[in-house]
């Protein structure tokens, strides 16, 4: 029974997964998370239950996940659960995450705190209901249900946690997008250290040669180059600006020379890298591979491995000191990672981890989805179909 999933097998006698979604297998993470929803779900009133449950799967908001502030987000925000409600949601976004991870999602709103006093003369009185650590939401797209297909959103300033559950089967997480600000101030908070230090370490480390190949423009863009496009094409180039921000802009030239190609990585493929130099491009890859579910992002590590270093990409563009605009990204064949620091001089960070066919687990929905034989084919429709209307025939 999918109720004994923790300890059940993970495969049945068909619709065995290929080695691909073999890596997004991660049953114990699906049921935890799973009666940790419905825990959760069952407290909220019918009021909360409404905003906060998206009962068709594939409506296109699921696919919104820009982290910025907006007006028009889907779900309950943090201020309108209880204490025990909070309690339980806190629970939820653990089970997906590893901890090292679940702390930088702690920490990150606790920086509203800091930008109110940042942002005193900008905004004034208006500071108390738009930068606030309670103005984060969840979204439940789908039923979350034994068996089934659903998606768990999390969403707010500079979080935005993406995690598809298919069939109590497999999970995918990505996109994770996390930012911080400030980034450059005198406080010890500081949950993307690692995430943005760990690439300066790296640059700090090129001898000439290395750094002309990393380098790829001397100006950096003003949010990811990808965007926030729901799924990632053969190209992409990015904005003249981010969105609300146009002190901060960038010109066509510049949008071409910091072009993402799929199948011609730009920037310094990490054969080119000394073994110090290589462990840490390991190193920094692994800080965003851990924004996977624990019970995964391990096996992903070991496919990128097996891949070889020469399949890793280090970009670099803009400044290469701290406190003026830069970027970087990390392109393997199934990864991509971002991270820009440009607007607001170099104090405002924003890092996405990408999934170059598993964004929004749209490979596995198309592969996948409804087929797993671990608990037989339709086990949800056939629980509410007369035998008499599908007869079971034994042959010899």
């Amino acid at each position: 029974m999918a109720h004994d999933l923790i300890t059940a097998p993970t495969r049945g006698t068909g619709g065995e997964p290929t080695d691909a979604a073999a890596a997004y297998e991660a049953p114990r993470t699906a049921t935890r998370m799973l009666v940790t929803a419905m825990g959760l779900l069952d407290t909220f009133t019918p009021e909360q239950r409404a905003a906060a449950v998206v009962a068709d799967f594939d409506d296109p908001r699921r696919l919104d996940w820009d982290i910025i502030p907006r007006p028009d987000r889907t779900g309950v925000p943090l201020h309108r659960l209880d204490r025990h409600q909070k309690v339980l949601l806190w629970d939820l976004v653990r089970t997906a995450l590893p901890m090292r991870t679940f702390t930088k999602v702690l920490a990150i709103p606790q920086l509203e705190h800091v930008l109110r006093d940042y942002e005193h003369d900008f905004l004034g009185p208006a500071l108390q209901a738009w930068r606030t650590s309670d103005s984060y939401f969840v979204t439940f797209f789908g039923r979350p249900g034994f068996e089934d297909t659903w998606m768990l959103r999390f969403l707010g300033h500079h979080v935005c946690l993406n995690v598809t559950v298919v069939d109590e089967r497999w999970v995918c997480a990505t996109p994770v997008a996390l930012g911080q600000q400030p980034t450059e101030y005198d406080g010890v908070l500081k949950p993307l250290a690692d995430d943005e230090g760990t690439a300066f370490e790296l640059l700090a480390s090129l001898d000439d040669a290395q750094r002309e190949g990393a380098v790829i423009h001397d100006v950096a863009p003003a949010d990811f180059v990808t965007r926030q496009v729901p799924r990632i094409g053969a190209f992409e180039q990015p904005d003249h600006y981010d969105l609300g921000m146009p002190q901060y802009t960038i010109t066509d030239a510049d949008r071409v020379a910091l072009r993402f190609s799929r199948d011609e990585p730009s920037g310094l493929a990490g054969d080119a890298l000394g073994p110090q130099q290589q462990e840490l491009l390991w190193r920094l890859l692994d800080c965003y591979l851990a924004r996977l579910p624990e019970e995964a992002w391990l096996k992903h590590r070991a496919a990128v491995r097996a891949a070889g270093i020469g399949s890793v990409h280090f970009a670099w563009a803009g400044a290469q000191r701290r406190g003026e605009p830069h970027y970087f990204r990390v392109q393997t064949p199934r990864f991509l990672v971002e991270a820009v620091n440009a607007v607001a001089g170099g104090n405002h960070l924003h890092t996405v981890l990408r999934d170059l066919d598993q964004d929004f687990a749209a490979g596995l929905l198309a592969t996948h989805r409804g087929s797993d034989a671990s608990w037989g084919r339709g086990h949800l429709d056939t629980r509410t179909t007369s035998s008499a209307d599908n007869p079971l025939e034994l042959r010899p």
